[in-house]
């Protein structure tokens, strides 16, 4: 999206590397003041990399977080803020499914809290490329470079990880399923899962109803009657209304009605 205080959008991802990272997203604040955002969660960890001035990232203690040139969050699991100076310019790669663990190692890092992204390698390397990628002024040039820096790094998929992310989106119980497939305890698959995404496959599950509610709710902007909010409790398995003003509470700290005033200031995984 863009206009006069802020040119942002999406950079897709080559083939090559889309299993790998789910999309590219740039920021820029051209206006003369201070502008902040909301970042929904996506369950994705997320590289940033700032240009110009300092960033900001509020944290969920209400403190803040000044960044110079590179940082690592993630897995998110609930919504932040995060504030861009007059000039100042983001550059952030979004790791998908268990990318991340195939470049560093565990991926549940952090979950919310920030990590300087040249503690994950022996070397200074982030910085190293942070001064490639400040002297590159077009953002898809940037990712070119980004990529091209990553492609050594990269190891396999772990075959169990692989029949457990095609069956996230499918199965009712992934874990079950591939424990009696690869005839291992449940709880070793659980382990495997939360140690190559992030994540356990409930929590997950329930991410992606909140994430189908708020993508009904994207449709509806403007309107939503009673009606409405019925349709969005039946469509995404809620028992009841109160079970999704839960949802809403727990990823970003709003109610659905609230996040629909909101929405131009929030940045949503769906755009």
């Amino acid at each position: 999206m863009g206009n006069e205080k802020i040119l942002s959008g999406r950079i897709a991802v080559p083939e090559e590397f889309q299993e790998v990272f789910s999309h590219f997203y740039f920021a820029e604040n051209n206006s003369e003041g201070t502008i902040t955002q909301t970042l929904l969660p996506s369950y994705q960890t997320i590289m940033i990399f700032i240009f110009g001035e300092k960033a900001l990232i509020h944290t969920q203690n209400d403190a803040s977080l000044e960044v110079e040139k590179s940082i690592v969050l993630g897995p998110v699991k609930k919504a932040f803020d995060y504030s861009l100076p007059a000039g100042s310019k983001i550059l952030a790669a979004n790791f998908k499914d268990d990318a991340f663990y195939r470049f560093f190692g565990p991926a549940a890092i952090s979950e919310n809290l920030p990590v300087d992204s040249d503690s994950l390698l022996d070397e200074n390397c982030f910085t190293a490329l942070w001064n490639r990628l400040a002297g590159i002024e077009d953002q898809e040039r940037q990712v070119e470079c980004i990529l091209e820096f990553c492609r050594p790094y990269l190891r396999n998929r772990n075959p169990v990880v692989q029949q457990l992310i095609e069956l996230n989106t499918t199965a009712y119980s992934p874990i079950k399923e591939v424990a009696g497939d690869k005839k291992q305890t449940e709880r070793a698959i659980q382990l495997t899962h939360k140690k190559h995404l992030g994540y356990s496959a409930k929590e997950i599950m329930r991410f992606r109803r909140f994430l189908k509610a708020v993508q009904i709710m994207q449709t509806i902007a403007g309107r939503a009657s009673k009606e409405d909010w019925f349709e969005i409790i039946e469509q995404c398995g809620y028992y009841d209304q109160s079970q999704l003003i839960n949802d809403f509470k727990h990823y970003i700290n709003l109610s659905p009605s609230r996040y629909l005033k909101l929405q131009c200031s929030i940045c949503s995984p769906l755009e």
